[in-house]
């Protein structure tokens, strides 16, 4: 089995995972990179070698430092589906949590030579060059001898010879696997050998808790641990998550250590005390408040590690920002945006902007060179005036009043490109009112697009978005979001729509005219939904009644809307909808139709929940006010084209 298992840098084409989906550019490049199997490294060598040495399918590396080790292994940059594949189909596969250290032992020893490598034995205080005699795989670990030179660097003067000699005899010459780096042999007969350990370091670097073994065993634990964290760690590394985020994961998971140590120390204590002294009722007091706060904090660690409720219900970091409310003196400032003002664009603004007729009151006008500083310095009721050019921010734009944003000149003209971690790009936090406006911009994302906030309104005209990590536009429930004439297109999706069916949750009002939603990886529109919507849908037929939960608004006259009954309402719109397909436009008015018909019936099964909940508690006949919460949908004229899984889909959680 050891024969070509792991060869050419990944595993063999005979158990293909699930693969991430991948643009289709960046999939061609990473299978190109995958079969030749070059894992570059930049930041950890000096001296990588410019092509695979014959007989290796892998890339080597010199480290830095004064001493002058041989080459080694460069094994750090596998890709995710190669992690993934390694762990799901040969090392962990089904099994539980207790069994993982049994199965990676199975797995090493089909793959791992039992003797004859060298290896550098690299920990935070030294590096030293050593020989592998044995591999006691029960145990995970390797017996070693010096190698012959001596070859070590350390950090710590006073380390000498003897000194390193008398450790490894406290050791009985055993290390741990994965604090061994396999020196390069151009043979490949040790290929496997430097990858299999390179998947017990990441495993035990990046994968596994210390609790992992007190876990119930419910499920495999590849599925329930393994898979999320090793997704967060990519999304991490491809500046998916926002920086917050990273942060704050970072902190909970040290917070979550630090009292798991406390709660086995006591545990332990607790073995050695009389069982009625009263000490031992004090300590047990203090363990169970210790367990309670640890499952606190695991709870966290698995909202942010599950890709699905990361995705599903985003980051909230941001939107506890308060607004500022109306400037104290009570005027309103125009911020004009602009790399370098000329006296030609200054007499343009001034005649077409800043004082288009004969000014009746002074304006203040305020100049920024970059619209981030012009946002941040804004008030209730402000307008930001973007001038042509190319402006780079590396913040994000957190809007939590009234104000307006608004390009002067063609959309082309200017662009706001977003570098960084994968913070929000535009964040409309709006806490009790407020709205905002962007037209005549082009937004070039570089992580995630804009996010319209619960309670907030956004307006967006005349606009282009593209290059969004995550989804181009997310709405979440109890926002109001107006979308017409823009572009948005190459996101991983186009526009993306919160789950709002939980009973504390308001619908959101959307409007999307003619708009182009194209070159999408994902969907166009997404509707994210529970699974138990499904289950519920069913029983969804039998209740008439509820179908009049919502106003559609799909002609674009919101005077004329009435509620109708479910059914009829799905063939009003239909019926709308084929006036378009006779113009040659039957793809995008599909898409349209297809995400009113499903806003409808998702709104309406909101009502019938409700009804429900509320027959729960006695009341028979439920206020019409109680189930009056309607979603406004106005969705005609928008295109859909060439997203990688079709214009509309649902996310089911």
């Amino acid at each position: 089995m050891a024969d070509g298992l792991l060869a050419g840098g990944g595993l063999g084409s005979e158990a293909m995972a699930p693969e991430p989906e991948l643009p289709g550019w960046a999939a061609v490049e990473e299978l190109e990179r995958l079969e030749k199997g070059f894992f570059e490294n930049e930041d950890s060598c000096s001296d990588c070698s410019d092509h695979v040495k014959p007989g290796s399918s892998l890339q080597s590396f010199v480290p830095e430092g004064k001493t002058h080790f041989p080459e080694m292994f460069q094994t750090s940059q596998l890709l995710f589906y190669e992690r993934f594949r390694a762990y799901q189909d040969y090392i962990l596969a089904d099994c539980k949590a207790s069994e993982v250290k049994e199965f990676t032992a199975e797995f090493l020893e089909k793959v791992l030579e039992p003797s004859g490598w060298r290896a550098v034995w690299h920990t935070n205080v030294f590096e030293v060059l050593v020989e592998v005699t044995d591999v006691d795989f029960a145990a995970l670990k390797a017996v070693v001898r010096l190698a012959n030179p001596y070859l070590c660097e350390s950090h710590v003067s006073t380390f000498t010879l003897e000194c390193m000699k008398e450790l490894l005899d406290l050791k009985e010459y055993r290390l741990p696997l994965q604090e061994l780096w396999v020196v390069f042999d151009d043979s490949g007969l040790f290929d496997q050998t430097a990858l299999a350990i390179e998947h017990v370091r990441f495993f035990y670097q990046n994968i596994w808790r210390s609790w992992d073994e007190e876990e119930e065993d419910e499920y495999d634990y590849f599925v329930r641990c393994v898979e999320p964290r090793l997704r967060l760690h990519y999304d991490i590394l491809e500046d998916r998550v926002p920086s917050g985020l990273i942060v704050d994961y970072q902190n909970l998971l040290t917070q979550c250590e630090e009292s798991y140590r406390k709660f086995l120390n006591l545990r332990s204590s607790l073995s050695n005390c009389n069982s009625d002294s009263e000490q031992e009722n004090i300590s047990m007091v203090e363990g169970l408040k210790l367990y309670s706060e640890i499952e606190q904090l695991k709870q966290k660690l698995k909202l942010i590690e599950n890709p699905l409720l990361r995705y599903v219900f985003g980051y909230q970091k941001n939107s506890n920002i308060q607004a500022k409310g109306i400037r104290p003196n009570g005027q309103k400032v125009t911020h004009v945006v602009s790399s370098i003002m000329m006296t030609g664009l200054l007499q343009s603004l001034l005649r077409d902007r800043l004082c288009p007729e004969p000014c009746k009151e002074e304006i203040e006008i305020k100049f920024h060179s970059d619209p981030l500083s012009a946002i941040n310095a804004c008030y209730e009721g402000d307008t930001v005036i973007v001038c042509p050019g190319h402006y780079v921010v590396h913040g994000a734009f957190s809007i939590a009043d009234s104000i307006e944003l608004e390009g002067y000149g063609l959309p082309d003209d200017i662009v706001i490109e977003k570098r960084g971690k994968g913070d929000t790009f535009v964040d409309c936090t709006v806490i009790h009112r407020g709205k905002t406006t962007l037209e005549n911009c082009v937004l070039q994302c570089e992580t995630t697009g804009v996010t319209v906030r619960t309670s907030a309104e956004f307006l967006m005209k005349n606009s282009d978005l593209y290059g969004a990590k995550g989804a181009g536009i997310e709405i979440y429930p109890g926002s109001k979001c107006t979308l017409s004439d823009n572009g948005i297109h190459h996101c991983k999706e186009g526009i993306l729509i919160k789950d709002f069916l939980d009973e504390h949750y308001d619908i959101p009002k959307i409007s999307m005219v003619n708009n182009v939603i194209h070159n999408n990886e994902g969907y166009g529109v997404v509707l994210v939904k529970p699974t138990i919507f499904s289950d519920l849908q069913e029983d969804a037929q039998d209740e008439n009644e509820a179908n009049k939960a919502l106003k559609v608004q799909t002609s674009g006259e919101a005077d004329v809307a009435e509620r109708v009954d479910l059914e009829e309402l799905i063939q009003c719109a239909t019926g709308k909808m084929e006036l378009y397909a006779r113009a040659d436009l039957s793809e995008q008015v599909e898409g349209n139709c297809e995400i009113v018909n499903e806003l409808v019936a998702a709104s309406t099964q909101k009502g019938q929940m409700k009804k429900k909940r509320l027959s729960e508690l006695g009341i028979t006949q439920a206020d019409d006010n109680l189930m009056s919460q309607e979603m406004f949908v106005s969705i005609v004229g928008n295109q859909f084209k060439w997203n990688g899984k079709g214009s509309f889909g649902t996310f089911l959680f």
